[in-house]
């Protein structure tokens, strides 16, 4: 009876939590509200679309998880838990997050009937479906009236609005978004600015007045290196009244915490919280992380996504419209070429064949790498609509080696590589090629090379701030603007190793693809060519 009138008395997902979810460390014990008091208004808000722009280890996660039980288990509401990549991202998270949630909770375990498949666990007659982002067959099919997309950013964009469909048809319906953002404008950050951009506020229990912690004007960093034992004194104030904010007390006086919104009138509902309000991270362990920020780009990077939850780019990160200029010199784009140069073409394909043309000039000899060596003068760029022009193209600039995009229309790019058999080939970016290495196949039909996109956009990209491009002063202004939008955002790998990656925003950039294949084609020209000097090409 007593259990019956307990089931009868949840009315949002916060009892749900409360009464039936059981956590483990840093917190031990039955679901609370205590250490995550902005949370339980993420719980219960019924909003169509709840947006979560995060820094790390805020308990987001936790929201979409007890959100997921609370519609299978009282909705009786299928589930769609999508994450980045199906391995590792969907597998741990259905062993590391799932599975400790049912070892944890009795009624977990009593509810579902079948966890035995990673991506699959069903709970009577309805099912929690765990997902990764990049295969968009994994995602078809898959009916749920609830879509969570954990860690936005990091999804394969196009496939977004894809999971959106899942939820047609479904009478109840909800969307969570949460992640830790980029760069602006991108993802989650904009999904953010087109909600209520809320912000959790708290009175301070010095001077009562309502207030928020925020970087830099709440943290006091008491040290200047990240290893002088006085950082341990660093704290947070009162942005209103100066005064110190102990750590220790914070379930006091964040208890008191409520959202505020910024932006009244939004269908969409968005929360941001940064790790200041943590009560597990320490203020001297974020001063620390800041002063760190300070000699190296990935830290800087992690310190704003992950620490602040902001989006941010570091700085020469991305081509800026100076760098454009200082590389503009005086001629005009060049209506055809016929001098005996080495030239290439670069194509990226979509709608349009967007394409460049280069012709290069050796500035160090000595250097073995061509790439390094060489100094590239755009002769002409545009954008096309039929592949037959880019066979006039390579007729009248008389160029010597062309890499088309191989996505996504490979049949068009094959023909076209196919009636320039040895001059062409089809490039496709992929994870497991090293560095600058060109993995190439080659059959009688087609020739195909394989990279690292990043490591060539560094190259291709990394040629504006050096200086060594050169640009007609009548380049397309879309030319330019593709040019300037994709930003190399930093991250650390698993065992702690700096990486990075572009990411474009959600910006067309088709002329920075079609610049970085010109720059591939140069080095399969030097491949082909062995130690022939570029000038006699």
């Amino acid at each position: 009876m007593i259990s019956t009138l307990k089931r009868e008395s949840i009315s949002t997902c916060a009892d749900w939590a409360l009464l039936y979810r059981v956590m483990g460390t840093p917190y031990p014990g039955r679901w609370t509200f205590k250490h995550h008091p902005w949370s339980k208004e993420m719980h219960n808000c019924t909003a169509d679309l709840i947006v979560g722009q995060k820094s790390a280890q805020m308990g987001y996660t936790e929201v979409g998880l007890n959100k997921a039980f609370y519609f299978i288990d009282v909705l009786k509401v299928s589930v769609l838990y999508t994450l980045p990549t199906q391995k590792p991202d969907a597998t741990d998270f259905s062993s590391d997050r799932f599975d400790a949630a049912l070892e944890a909770s009795t009624h977990l375990r009593r509810l579902f009937s079948d966890v035995s498949n990673t991506g699959h666990k069903r709970a009577g007659g309805v099912n929690l479906y765990i997902r990764g982002s990049r295969s968009r067959s994994q995602m078809k099919s898959v009916p749920a009236g609830l879509l969570i997309q954990d860690e936005l950013d990091e999804f394969d964009q196009d496939n977004v609005e894809l999971a959106e469909e899942r939820k047609s048809g479904q009478l109840v319906q909800q969307t969570i978004k949460i992640s830790t953002p980029t760069m602006e404008n991108f993802g989650i950050n904009k999904e953010y600015k087109a909600s209520s951009q809320e912000h959790f506020m708290f009175p301070c229990p010095h001077c009562s007045r309502i207030t928020e912690l925020v970087f830099p004007e709440c943290l006091v960093i008491t040290a200047d290196e990240h290893q002088d034992e006085q950082i341990l004194d660093s704290h947070y104030i009162c942005k209103e009244c100066g005064t110190k904010l102990e750590h220790e007390t914070k379930p006091e006086w964040l208890g008191k915490g409520f959202w505020e919104v910024t932006h009244a009138g939004r269908l969409s509902r968005g929360f941001h919280v940064n790790q200041l309000y943590s009560m597990t991270i320490a203020p001297y362990q974020i001063a620390q992380k800041y002063l760190k920020s300070l000699t190296d780009l990935t830290v800087e990077q992690e310190f704003w996504n992950s620490k602040l939850g902001l989006p941010h780019v570091v700085k020469g990160a991305q081509v800026t419209e100076a760098d454009i200029e200082d590389c503009t010199k005086g001629y005009k784009k060049f209506d055809r070429f016929s001098e005996p140069q080495i030239v290439t073409m670069g194509v990226d394909v979509g709608t349009f064949f967007h394409y460049e043309i280069v012709q290069w000039f050796v500035k160090d000899a000595s250097l073995i790498d061509i790439n390094a060596s060489t100094v590239a003068k755009v002769l002409t760029q545009g954008k096309v609509k039929e592949p037959l022009e880019l066979d006039e193209l390579m007729r009248r600039f008389r160029v010597v080696f062309c890499v088309i995009d191989g996505n996504p229309e490979r049949r068009v790019a094959s023909n076209f590589a196919s009636r320039f058999y040895g001059h062409v080939k089809l490039c496709f970016y992929v994870n497991g090629v090293s560095g600058r290495e060109l993995r190439s196949t080659q059959d009688e039909k087609i020739n195909t090379v394989s990279v690292d996109r990043t490591s060539w956009m560094d190259v291709s990209l990394g040629r504006f701030r050096k200086g060594s491009i050169l640009l007609p002063y009548d380049a397309d202004r879309e030319y330019k603007d593709h040019i300037k939008v994709p930003a190399r955002i930093y991250k650390q790998d698993m065992n702690g190793n700096p990486i990075g990656r572009y990411v474009n925003g959600g910006n067309d950039d088709h002329y920075a693809h079609a610049r970085t294949y010109s720059e591939i084609a140069l080095a399969l020209v030097g491949n082909v060519n062995g130690n022939q000097d570029v000038e006699e090409i």
